[in-house]
């Protein structure tokens, strides 16, 4: 009877799988736009084998050594030079610039890897050295810099590019301001009046000087050394792009002012939690600042301005960022480099990555780093929902200074004409991101077909000599290789020795190598 009774009872269901979760606003699949996210990483990734990182490497030396031969023949930039080298052309949003100025080029069509350049024409690491950030005539996050105080061999260096403008009305709540914290009284505010580093100069001096060089360098082609294919000037930025083999490689090159230590106007974001915490040290998050040459959209004085930047301190946070998030930012980026590229509507992927750095804040680690197959692409409809948000509200303060409001400059018409393109893109994600998997494809194909052409026909500074590379090349391409997959977003800095620019030496944060 126990046998038959057992016969006849209902067996436990089998266990349900989890049906992905749907987007309410388009209904997309969360899961299937995850998988769409994750294979158009990848294909923004590309391959990265040991050709192209010797072709990167010898970019890379390229620019470089023409850096070297800059100081040698101007003789103004800092002898010992430390540069910061970001992954991503300027366009990427790895700066903050104004988007109008930067020009347009495209992956695949124009280039097939980018990198922007900041290069210190002054490097004021000494603690002892006073600096003045004269901020009594600027918005918030922008500056005027004093050289007055600065030595005389400074002055001389640097007259070509400084201007004197005496008898400025001071403000009670001025900021004069010195590497990490402020400087003392200095009597009254025309006291700090004059010898202004311009700007505008320091940009016109650097394509002229760079110009040059790159003039001597085409004068004297060598087999084996990157070719200019172009060199242009777009707004502040110098842009050159190199054919290294099958590779072109496209840098931004910019002029800025690099200090040690943190400023006093931003040691309120110090005193905040945030999701770095105890992943990096303090140090590492606050190792320097630079100045851009940009100025405030609203009515800025392109002559006097410069910008706070804090990319150093940025390379250090977007370690932090879990995978998920990190792929959701990627395919953000790829959506929306599209519809922000014509017109240019004073929007850029900067503001962006300002909005990650909140997300990253304001959201659970575990809700961002959840495995679950459905979280890159929800995170994909958060990013775009915050950034509809800011638009809206023409609202997005800075990370680091949130008193400075990055959208404030946006006029309504503006803001209507974006907020309509990212409702377009909302409404179906998965077709604006099929459309980004096309592109990336279409890119990587072309990079394909020029490898191809370039092994069949060799050309004069497109391979190494007797087109063979060298077992001392081949071990460098792997050592390279080696410390890209190992350091991913980590700071890559570079010490220039003028008198043997052949052999530079590079610090991978705090490593030497």
């Amino acid at each position: 009877m126990e046998s038959l009774m057992n016969a006849v009872t209902p067996r436990s269901p089998a266990p349900v799988k989890k049906l992905s979760e749907v987007d309410f606003r388009s209904g997309a699949l969360l899961e299937q736009l995850s998988a769409q996210v994750s294979e158009l990483v990848l294909l923004e990734q590309g391959e990265f084998g040991d050709q192209t990182a010797l072709e990167v490497h010898t970019a890379k030396d390229f620019i470089f050594n023409m850096l070297g031969l800059v100081q040698k023949v101007d003789q103004r930039l800092p002898v010992a030079n430390e540069y910061l080298l970001l992954s991503g052309g300027a366009r990427e949003g790895v700066l903050d610039l104004n988007p109008e100025d930067l020009g347009e080029y495209a992956k695949g069509a124009d280039f097939d890897l980018d990198f922007t350049l900041l290069v210190p024409a002054l490097k004021l690491h000494d603690r002892n050295q006073p600096v003045t950030l004269d901020m009594r005539h600027s918005p918030p996050c922008h500056s005027w810099l004093s050289l007055r105080l600065c030595d005389s061999n400074v002055l001389s260096r640097w007259s070509i590019c400084c201007q004197e403008e005496s008898g400025l009305p001071g403000e009670e709540d001025e900021e004069e301001e010195m590497g990490k914290g402020l400087i003392p009284s200095l009597g009254s505010p025309q006291s700090l009046d004059g010898c202004y580093f311009s700007p505008t100069l320091v940009t016109d001096w650097f394509w002229g000087v760079v110009s040059e060089a790159v003039e001597e360098l085409r004068r004297s082609p060598q087999r084996g050394i990157p070719t200019p294919e172009r060199l242009e000037r777009n707004g502040p930025l110098t842009t050159i792009i190199l054919q290294a083999g099958s590779s072109r490689v496209l840098y931004d090159l910019l002029p800025v002012v690099s200090f040690r230590g943190w400023p006093a106007v931003a040691q309120g974001w110090l005193t905040a939690n945030h999701f770095w915490d105890g992943k990096i040290t303090e140090e590492e998050a606050i190792s320097g600042f630079y100045l851009l040459p940009c100025c405030s959209p609203l009515g800025g004085r392109p002559d006097r301005e410069w910008r706070l930047a804090f990319s150093r301190s940025e390379v250090q946070l977007k370690k932090c960022i879990p995978f998920p998030m990190a792929q959701a930012f990627q395919a953000a980026k790829a959506v929306l480099s599209r519809i922000l590229a014509r017109p240019r509507s004073g929007l850029s992927l900067y503001h962006l990555r300002t909005l990650l750095f909140w997300a990253c804040d304001r959201l659970p680690a575990a809700y961002l780093s959840c495995a679950e197959p459905d979280t890159p692409g929800r995170l994909l409809l958060g990013l775009l929902d915050d950034l509809a948000h800011c638009i809206l509200g023409k609202n997005c303060p800075n990370y680091f200074l949130p008193q400075c409001n990055m959208l404030e400059h946006l006029s309504d018409g503006q803001a209507l004409l974006v907020a309509r393109k990212l409702a377009h893109v909302r409404s179906d994600p998965g077709e604006h991101l099929r459309a980004a998997l096309d592109q990336a494809r279409q890119a990587g194909q072309l990079k394909k077909e020029l490898t191809g052409a370039t092994n069949g026909h060799s050309s004069p500074g497109h391979h190494p000599a007797n087109g063979i590379i060298s077992p001392s090349e081949d071990k460098l391409a792997q050592r390279l290789q080696q410390l890209v997959t190992e350091n991913p977003g980590k700071s890559i800095s570079v010490f220039l020795n003028p008198d043997d620019v052949s052999r530079p030496h590079f610090r991978i944060d705090d490593k030497f190598y």
